[in-house]
């Protein structure tokens, strides 16, 4: 008799089983918005302005970090610039009481102390009976780079309704040929709806009077279809502010001025006619005399006669 031949029975394949990292479909749908969280920028938290009197925009984080300690020079020591001072001291006094105030344009010749002078003046507003309140400045100096003047809304968004006031200073600004983002500065300073917030001012230094090279002016004139609306365009950024302070090289006797006023700061022990000689071989080895090379031969003065310059001598 015929054994019977029994049929291999057909493996069902079994369904993998769900694994702890798969999860059920609701933790997928966590997994993404945690990711998309992540990638989104961090929102704007309002910063403690009372934390410092000065902050650095640091746009990338969205954040204003407090600068625990300035890098000034006194006012006393800003020699061959009186106008000036004058005009941009009595502009941040209006200001600082509440009173109307023009954005300014630092502008001229390098070294002559454009960058201090905003430094020194923001410190001396602050200085002034009735510029703390609880004992904080109520002026805060905010510096923005100039490769990030494209974020000066944003940053305007943050300053905007604070009980503080706000000098918004970016140092050694100029544009490029190719470079649009003046076009934003344009709107925030004036001609944007929202407008300059009533509690900041914009201070820039520049080499450039009108943040812009003579070269691209004259390539722009010669170029476009109606030279002179293309030239409008690129120096009307200028005219967004209202106060234009000029600087220019100081003579020999401002710039000896200058030596003597940091020697006698910082009490190192030289003058005289030795002094004046070494000070003007100094400048005539650098091509120029200026407050910054008036600094840098201090500097070199004090290290050699082994003076240490601190900020209380």
């Amino acid at each position: 008799m015929a054994k019977r031949v029994k049929k291999a029975h057909s493996k069902v394949r079994s369904r993998p089983k769900r694994t702890e990292a798969s999860g059920p479909p609701g933790d997928a749908a966590a997994r993404i918005a945690a990711a998309l969280e992540r990638l989104a920028p961090p929102s704007l938290t309002p910063p403690d302005f009372d934390a410092a009197d000065a902050f650095v925009w640091h746009p990338a984080a969205r954040r204003l970090a407090p600068v625990a300690r300035v890098n000034r020079v006194e006012m006393s020591l800003l020699k061959g610039i009186d106008r000036v001072r004058d005009l941009l001291l009595e502009n941040t006094e209006r200001f600082a009481r509440g009173l109307p105030a023009n954005n300014a344009l630092l502008w001229g010749a390098r070294g002559m102390g454009k960058s201090s002078l905003v430094k020194a003046v923001h410190a001396a507003v602050n200085d002034q009976p009735g510029g703390t309140k609880a004992g904080s400045p109520l002026l805060k100096l905010v510096e923005i780079h100039r490769e990030d003047i494209e974020s000066l809304p944003e940053l305007m968004g943050l300053t905007r309704g604070a009980r503080h006031r706000f000098i918004v200073f970016c140092d050694d600004l100029s544009f490029d040929a190719e470079d649009t983002s003046y076009k934003s500065l344009k709107a925030v300073l004036e001609g944007g709806i929202e407008g300059r917030p009533a509690n900041v001012v914009f201070y820039a230094t520049s080499n450039r009077r009108h943040l812009m090279a003579r070269d691209m002016v004259e390539n722009e004139r010669s170029t476009a279809i109606n030279p002179g609306e293309a030239v409008e365009e690129r120096v009307s950024l200028s005219d967004r502010f209202g106060l234009w302070l000029g600087f220019h090289r100081c003579s020999q006797d401002e710039y000896l001025a200058m030596v003597a006023a940091y020697v006698a700061r910082y009490r190192i022990p030289s003058g005289g006619d030795e002094l004046t000689r070494e000070a003007l071989e100094w400048a005539t080895t650098r091509g120029a005399r200026s407050g910054r090379v008036a600094w840098q031969y201090v500097q070199d003065l004090a290290g050699r006669l082994a003076v240490r310059i601190t900020e209380d001598p």
